[in-house]
């Protein structure tokens, strides 16, 4: 099979959309700015964010001297980002210090992420001549730059307000409902998206037919860890339990001056990271992992099986040591208030999704079909118990007699598949399960007449006739048609995931959840935009050299 790049190039379709000349009558792409946005309070900046053009790009050599990032900076007019970026990070008033130009502090922020820097080298470097056409095109002139702490200040900015308004979608989990807070900032990626969709890189049929996966990764947090048992309550002024006392480990007395506030094991700059022991197969069985420190991010990818790539919808950041299910089955509720015309067909994930609470969001509000890898119990292990329940450790329907049903199609507008026996006994089969007492081919099989052609029909919708979902699904597991889609779909994930490791965000560079909200939040933004970039390069060099 040919790699995702090498497929791209030999695909007449993508050439032709894609490639530099098919889009140059619509550069530059413009920022999207909603027309409910306030505009920016401020007067004035202390720098001055201008689109510098894209004319230098008709010269086919440019190409092989700019990277996606610079190529980026050429394609996107970023002024209608200025007044969205004012709205996140809070400003209603004119007054106070003059600031700089939000635009230009967001370049340059996905300058450090994409460069793998720290925030001290990336100032160091954006006073260097050698960058100055960087420092041109964020919009800093005349020697006038931010300061660490000013940087410090907008991230800090964009992570509090993001969830300031305490705006919440309320997950349904048996007979409770829980709120989730909702990510304001998911207005800056849902932005991207459509910034990508105007640049025609994403086909209309990955839209209208979607295929999406979410995937949480975690991030180690710029602290080190001082105690794995860290909870809130370290935090509250003492006298205050100690959780790892209750673990039985050494813990902290808390009784001396240090643990006045908090806890001295416990970090004051990385309140909400937490430890989590990580297998990497979320199956619940206690296996050889990976002890981490800090937070997950939860994006919720797009990924198009045509032309092999994946976009970011929706994220979240939570502590490490926290479930994926809700704040997960929360993103899938807020798909349609982002995306009104996003058609979903299909939702994949790995067996940390295996919960009713997502395998009910997908089924109930999006419709579309479950491809979840099976989350296992001890009550698959009962061969007999199978035949009483009426289907197998795989969701596949069982008759009494021990035989399974093979599927039958599916039935997009009934969300139901059929599955028939086609009267295996028949056909000199063997049961999945021998039945003690019963003789073969049963007699009392009332399915092998004549007036049933397909034998005993099942037609399996939401759930199993016992009420269970946790082995109910869409597309039958292990089938061909069910390792495509997964394939795909984890191929989406890993994409993002190896992204972020090569930025080093494997262990973020700043402290605090907010900061890390906001710093999390533009690498996804930056990783859709380069995205599109990479794509429209390789359609036009292929276009280049035939």
């Amino acid at each position: 099979m040919a790699r995702p790049a090498q497929a791209r190039t030999q695909d007449p379709d993508f050439v032709r959309s894609c490639r530099f000349s098919s889009l140059q009558d619509r550069l530059p792409l413009s920022w999207p700015r909603p027309p409910d946005t306030p505009a920016s309070p401020k007067l004035s900046y202390r720098s001055s964010y201008q689109y510098l053009g894209w004319q230098e790009l008709a010269d086919p050599a440019h190409w092989a001297a700019v990277d996606d990032f610079d190529l980026l900076l050429r394609l996107v007019d970023f002024n209608g980002l200025r007044d969205v970026l004012a709205a996140r990070l809070g400003w209603t008033s004119a007054k106070g210090k003059v600031p700089f130009n939000p635009v230009s502090l967001c370049l340059l922020t996905l300058w450090q992420i994409v460069n793998s820097w720290s925030r001290a080298q990336t100032l160091r470097n954006l006073r260097k001549p050698r960058y100055a056409d960087y420092a041109e095109r964020f919009g800093f002139r005349d020697g006038v730059f931010p300061s660490e702490g000013g940087l410090r200040h907008f991230l800090t900015s964009l992570g509090e307000n993001s969830s300031a308004d305490g705006k919440c979608v309320a997950v349904t989990q048996g007979d409770q409902a829980i709120e989730v807070g909702i990510q304001a900032l998911n207005q800056l990626i849902a932005q991207s998206v459509a910034l990508i969709r105007e640049s025609g890189v994403l086909p209309e049929l990955a839209w209208q037919q979607a295929l999406l996966c979410p995937d949480g990764q975690i991030h180690n947090a710029a602290s080190r860890m001082r105690c794995s048992s860290v909870t809130a309550s370290c935090y509250l002024p003492a006298p205050r339990p100690c959780p790892a006392k209750d673990k039985g480990l050494r813990g902290c007395d808390c009784d001396t001056p240090r643990c006045a506030l908090i806890c001295k094991r416990a970090t004051p700059w990385d309140r909400a990271a937490r430890f989590v022991w990580y297998t990497g197969d979320n199956q619940d069985d206690e296996k050889e992992g990976e002890g981490f420190y800090g937070y997950r991010s939860l994006p919720l990818q797009l990924a198009d099986p045509m032309r092999r790539f994946s976009i970011t919808l929706l994220d979240d950041l939570r502590p490490a040591n926290q479930r994926e299910e809700v704040p997960a089955s929360a993103l899938l509720l807020q798909l349609g208030a982002f995306y009104p015309d996003l058609q979903v067909e299909t939702v994949a994930g790995d067996a940390g999704y295996g919960y009713q609470v997502f395998l009910q969001a997908v089924y109930d509000h999006l419709h579309a079909r479950r491809v979840v890898d099976l989350r296992r119990h001890p009550s698959d292990d009962d061969p007999q118990n199978c035949v009483v329940r009426g289907y197998d450790d795989r969701g596949r329907p069982i008759c009494p007699f021990g035989y399974s049903l093979v599927a039958n199609g599916y039935d997009p507008s009934r969300q139901r598949t059929k599955w028939v026996c086609q009267k295996a006994c028949l056909k000199n089969s063997q049961p999945k399960v021998q039945i003690p007492q019963v003789s073969y081919p049963p007699p009392d099989c009332p399915y092998q007449q004549t007036d049933h052609p397909h034998g005993r029909i099942v037609n399996l919708a939401e759930r199993f006739p016992d009420g269970s979902i946790r082995l109910a699904r869409d597309v039958p597991f292990g089938s061909p048609s069910w390792k495509s889609i997964y394939h795909r779909a984890r191929n989406a994930v890993e994409g993002r995931n190896a992204t972020f490791q090569a930025w080093g965000l494997k262990r973020l560079p700043v402290y605090g959840l907010p900061r890390v909200t906001a710093f999390i939040f533009l690498a996804d933004l930056l990783n859709n935009l380069t995205t599109m970039a990479r794509l429209i390069r390789e359609a036009t060099l292929a276009n280049q050299h035939p």
